[in-house]
């Protein structure tokens, strides 16, 4: 049976306020820009989120940076909408921008 990978990856967003796409899991990260990301989350309160271990699942690794138009992960979405990768997280919670955009979500 052929999967749709990239229904699969819009299901899972649209099924969660918050999603990302890391390199291992948040209490056993993989890689320096996913513990970065899980430790963001977890400093604005948000610590039940659904993250997906890339390194489990070539199609979903694959399947994302087509999904997103983004070449790199991790990846983070907040209510449907991309929010970037590690650098742009990082922008984002350095302005206090990712703050505001968990709080909206919730």
């Amino acid at each position: 049976m052929n999967r749709d990978i990239q229904r699969e990856i819009k299901k899972i967003i649209d099924e969660n306020r918050v999603v990302l796409f890391m390199k291992g899991t948040p209490s056993s990260p993989m890689c320096r820009l996913s513990a970065n990301i899980v430790m963001m989350l977890k400093e604005h309160g948000i610590h039940d989120f659904k993250n997906i271990d890339i390194l489990n699942d070539f199609a979903i690794r694959e399947g994302v940076k087509v999904f997103s138009d983004w070449p790199s992960l991790p990846q983070l979405y907040v209510s449907g909408e991309f929010i970037g990768g590690s650098e742009e997280v990082q922008e984002l919670y350095d302005s206090g921008v990712l703050e505001k955009k968990l709080q909206d979500s919730m």
